[in-house]
């Protein structure tokens, strides 16, 4: 236990006095940043086909080929970002339709009776809402990916941990955190794992049980980790009396309405689960079942149309920063995209693990995805990039495609925990008011060690010769 303490703080200490700026600022200067390599990198491309079963443009191996090089200027950058946010709208809608129904949810009183009501029944056992609180999120990542749709409860795990007496960093290390570990290690992630299996022509759903393994392992890391920072850093009686006060009385009280309130809730994430893996849903299909549920909670809840109108408008204007932010991450991509450097970075990464021996090339193709992962923020948009280009590298190495989706997950997967193109992330913590040096601080070592665990598993994998 020493060791593993002592690891943690030594990895931490490069981030200790690390001040990041406004996440707008740190992510226009990327933006920038991504425009400047246009003049340091060549412009190159693969050739690309289109998939039928997936329905994606992908790479075609082996045919890259310099092409003429396209410097993007300042204002060409900066248009980037418009475009980046019309390139995102369908998440950029989402987003407003989710924190529109939340904030109906919210105007029911039927959340915070609930808060209060959770709250009463965990006195003196309140670590226990760690696992619990961080397991429902994890299912959410295991299961559909779950990243932007945690920005909208924030305001309500953020008093959920203030009335528990731990930090709003306790509230996104059990929300984001549990979910993108539970994403990164998930068997069935229908934006991670199916589709990397699509692409690399690997039966779906298949060698589930050695990831069902190392998700039960990185989870239950991630939530001991978690339970310990919140019991170190829990606050005072005299703050912990404050904020039980906020609670007292007799609207603490639930209700037959409020159970019924958190029934349509829960029964909306069943079917966003059943849409996602069953029916192939996209992200306007989440919005409209999201308005529909904010819709029958206004009614059920009595606060007719004109208050669940008025509730839903309240919701859209506080989700508009997050929406801001999505729209600059993505333009980080638009940007790279135009200057054609792409897949210039790609190539760069990947084929000199070639000459590695089979343990290391994993490891190499693992850590390559989590650096391509700062640009290139969409994970099912990596897989479609990336794993045409590794599957012909592994089979020529003898390594089993299996494992290369192995390394794909653990490396695009768990780089969602640190970087700043993660416009959910972004938005996450700027919601709750964690800075984001604050959230590398907490998170970086912790990262370090689920990447050391991801590599265990490749090296296993290789061992039993999984396939």
């Amino acid at each position: 236990m020493a060791t593993s303490r002592a690891f943690r703080d030594r990895a931490g200490q490069w981030v200790r006095r690390l001040r990041f700026p406004h996440p707008l600022t740190l992510l226009t200067a990327v933006v920038l940043a991504a425009a400047a390599l246009s003049y340091v990198l060549p412009a190159g491309e693969y050739d690309r086909r289109d998939d039928p079963e997936t329905g994606r443009s992908i790479v075609v191996p082996g045919t890259y080929q310099e092409v003429d090089a396209n410097r993007i200027g300042i204002f060409d950058a900066i248009v980037a970002i418009p475009r980046g946010m019309a390139d995102r709208a369908d998440v950029v809608f989402l987003i407003f339709l989710i924190g529109g129904a939340f904030a109906v949810f919210d105007a029911t009183g039927a959340l915070r009776r609930g808060i209060a009501w959770l709250v009463e029944r965990l006195e003196g056992r309140e670590i226990l809402a760690i696992p619990v609180v961080s397991l429902a999120f994890a299912a959410g990542g295991v299961t559909e990916n779950l990243q932007e749709e945690i920005i909208p409860l924030v305001p309500a795990l953020m008093l959920l941990t203030k009335r528990l007496g731990y930090s709003p960093m306790v509230g996104v290390a059990v929300s984001a955190g549990s979910a993108f570990v539970g994403s990164a290690f998930s068997p069935i992630n229908p934006f991670q794992v199916l589709t990397a299996q699509e692409v690399a022509d690997v039966a779906p759903l298949s060698g589930s049980v050695f990831r069902l393994v190392f998700l039960a392992i990185a989870l239950g890391l991630w939530i001991w980790w978690t339970m310990r920072y919140a019991a170190s850093t829990r606050v005072g009686p005299e703050m912990e009396e404050e904020s039980r006060s906020d609670v007292a009385g007799p609207e603490a009280a639930m209700g037959w309405r409020d159970f019924m309130i958190f029934g349509i809730v829960a029964s909306t994430f069943g079917i966003l689960v059943w849409g996602l893996l069953g029916l192939g849903w996209d992200f306007d299909h989440m919005s409209a079942l999201f308005f529909v549920m904010g819709v029958v909670v206004g009614m059920v809840g009595r606060l007719g149309i004109t208050g669940t109108a008025e509730a839903y408008a309240q919701g859209f204007k506080s989700m508009g920063y997050a929406a801001l932010l999505i729209g600059f991450a993505n333009a980080i991509y638009v940007v790279m995209d135009d200057a054609r450097i792409i897949d210039t970075i790609v190539r760069g990464l990947f084929i000199p693990l070639a000459e590695l021996p089979l343990a290391l090339s994993a490891i190499g193709m693992s850590a390559a995805q989590g650096v391509l992962h700062f640009a290139v923020p969409s994970v099912s948009g990596q897989a479609v990039l990336t794993l045409p280009v590794l599957v012909p590298l592994s089979d020529l190495l003898g390594l089993s495609r299996q494992i290369t989706i192995l390394a794909y997950q653990y490396g695009a997967g768990l780089c969602e925990l640190i970087t700043p193109t993660n416009g959910a992330l972004m938005a996450i913590l700027a919601a709750s008011g964690v800075r984001y040096e604050a959230w590398l601080r907490f998170v970086v070592p912790r990262y370090l060690m689920l990447m050391a665990l991801g590599a265990v598993a490749l090296v296993i994998a290789i061992a039993i010769g999984y396939s």
